[in-house]
């Protein structure tokens, strides 16, 4: 696996386990913390976000972006499927930090696909 491409990719990882952070503090931060709902889905997802960005730094698998980016289309379809999309802060936690996810982790999907490995 070439240098170049395995720092590039850990720029994606730590940007994901940034995001999870964000998005865990993001129930109190926004004022939803009082809501159960939104706020244990972001809590929940956050944590796993966060474990599985930090398997990635550790040991990059293409398992670990494609659940990472599944995660992120869960996000911005949680507010309608929980049904909290009227708590507007909740929804635009949820939905910008999981259009990043989903973009940083397909994005590593794609890269990886794209970049000669070493044999």
């Amino acid at each position: 696996m070439s240098i170049v491409y395995r720092e590039s990719n850990r720029v994606k990882d730590w940007v994901n386990l940034i995001l999870a952070g964000l998005l865990f503090i993001s129930p109190w931060v926004l004022g939803f913390a009082g809501e159960s709902v939104p706020a244990w889905n972001a809590w929940i997802i956050a944590v796993i976000i966060a474990i599985l960005a930090l398997a990635a730094i550790s040991a990059f698998a293409e398992w670990e972006e494609w659940i990472s980016g599944l995660l992120g289309i869960w996000l911005i379809i949680a507010p309608w499927v929980l049904t909290f999309a009227s708590n507007q802060h909740a929804v635009w936690a949820h939905v910008i930090l999981g259009i990043i996810t989903a973009v940083v982790s397909f994005w590593s999907v794609w890269d990886y696909r794209h970049t000669p490995h070493a044999a």
